[in-house]
């Protein structure tokens, strides 16, 4: 791995860059059910739970092959696991076009989904190409590529109005297959990167009997989890809550899913100036207060005042709503990114593995959480209450991050850590 002085390359560069546009086209493939399975749920009469699963199939899968992408990547290195990657889903995406039963599409979704998997071949492949001051900055820029869910909220309404939806899949067919050859000819490979080929995998999944490693779980699994179903959710959410039609539906939502994607850099960023701890406890807080406001369903309501009864609305218009949900779309982002700073301090010689355990981790609760939002509506008849269930993770989040981290850092003492008015009396 370069040292900290290691003076970045070109070919860093180059591999950071085609890595991203790869992961960027995945996510969008990844997310494709979001727009197409408006049509389709109609067509189809399904109710929200089964509109739940449909959307959430892809991730399953995607979220199941992270870990041994993760294992492949650290011992045969990410260029050809990238490249293999992306050509086995072509077929599967075209096919699509052609499905016309629900169990046939959830069946190809199961398929489709390999294309989530290719975080967890990335973030280890790009992380290594710089150093460890650095590898922030490297995992965000790439992490960014789940920019890909805003990009199929511009491109697939376009393609879904103007031709169809079975243009969608045809579409996303043909550009994973260019940007598979765009990226084996800007990427690279380094013998260097790959794992000793007498580690055992016994030792690579020594992880997952760490403590840390499950509390980094626990925390991304609400960060990118919660990115993945509420991207695979509100573009329906716009529609049934606002009478929006699909196209501007989608417009609104990817006001969540684009800051929730780019702005992973910046989170990278600040996670390497003031540490992942910092930046996670703030997106927790942050991330609560925005999802408590959102959890609030509209409400009519009349009271008894000295001049009679009057009624009041209580419920969050299209605007304000809008929003919350970016600013809860940036909170991800940071954390998504500071996550992954955890993994790249404490796991510098086994990223690959646990950065497929914690993607795992990640991938389930984007594939749990449409199926609960699904079933969560359909037994209370409240679209908010897919909220009132983020907010509740989050909770176990921030009371996990309490008794492990906060409450044992010192506030007073002489291991304090230096405060800027303690640095000025210093002087």
């Amino acid at each position: 791995m370069p040292s900290v002085t290691a003076p970045l390359t070109r070919q860093a560069w180059s591999v950071l860059i085609v890595s991203t546009l790869a992961f960027t086209v995945c996510f969008m493939v990844w997310m494709m059910f979001g727009v197409i399975g408006i049509p389709l749920k109609k067509t189809l009469a399904l109710n929200a739970t089964e509109f739940g699963l449909l959307t959430a199939m892809p991730v399953l899968t995607g979220s199941l092959i992270r870990v041994p992408l993760g294992l492949w990547t650290d011992r045969y290195g990410g260029r050809i696991v990238m490249a293999v990657l992306m050509l086995a889903c072509v077929p599967a995406i075209w096919l699509m076009a052609y499905a016309t039963a629900y169990w046939q599409f959830l069946v190809l979704g199961l398929f489709v989904g390999l294309a989530g998997g290719s975080f967890s071949v990335g973030t280890p492949y790009v992380a290594r190409w710089f150093p460890k001051n650095r590898q922030g900055m490297a995992m965000g820029v790439y992490g960014a590529g789940n920019s890909g869910a805003a990009v199929n909220k511009f491109v697939a309404p376009a393609l879904l109005l103007l031709f169809g939806w079975t243009m969608v899949p045809k579409v996303y067919a043909a550009v994973m297959l260019g940007t598979a050859f765009v990226f084996w000819l800007g990427s690279a490979s380094d013998p260097r990167h790959l794992v000793p080929p007498t580690t055992k995998l016994a030792d690579q999944l020594r992880a997952l009997k760490d403590p840390r490693v499950l509390k980094y779980c626990q925390y991304y699994s609400i960060v990118f989890g919660g990115y993945v179903a509420l991207s695979l959710w509100m573009v329906q959410y716009y529609v049934g809550e606002y009478g929006l039609d699909i196209r501007s539906a989608a417009l609104l939502a990817a006001c969540f899913s684009l800051p929730g994607g780019v702005l992973r850099a910046f989170g990278g960023l600040l996670s390497d100036r003031y540490g992942a701890h910092s930046v996670t406890w703030w997106v927790m807080w942050l991330s609560w207060i925005c999802l408590f406001l959102l959890s609030y369903p509209q409400t009519d309501m009349t009271v008894q005042t000295v001049a009679g009864p009057r009624s009041f609305h209580v419920g969050l218009g299209v605007v304000p709503f809008t929003v919350l949900l970016f600013l809860l779309g940036i909170c991800f982002a940071f954390g998504k990114a500071s996550v992954f700073k955890y993994i790249s301090d404490d796991y510098g010689g086994n990223i690959g593995a646990v950065s497929g355990i914690v993607g795992l981790a990640g991938g389930l609760g984007g594939f749990v959480l449409p199926i609960l939002f699904g079933a969560l509506m359909d037994l209370t008849g409240l679209r908010s209450s897919a909220f009132m269930l983020m907010y509740g993770v989050v909770w176990v989040s921030l009371i996990w991050m309490y008794w492990t981290e906060v409450r044992r850092t010192e506030l007073m003492g002489r291991h304090a850590a230096p405060t800027p008015l303690s640095r000025s009396y210093a002087r």
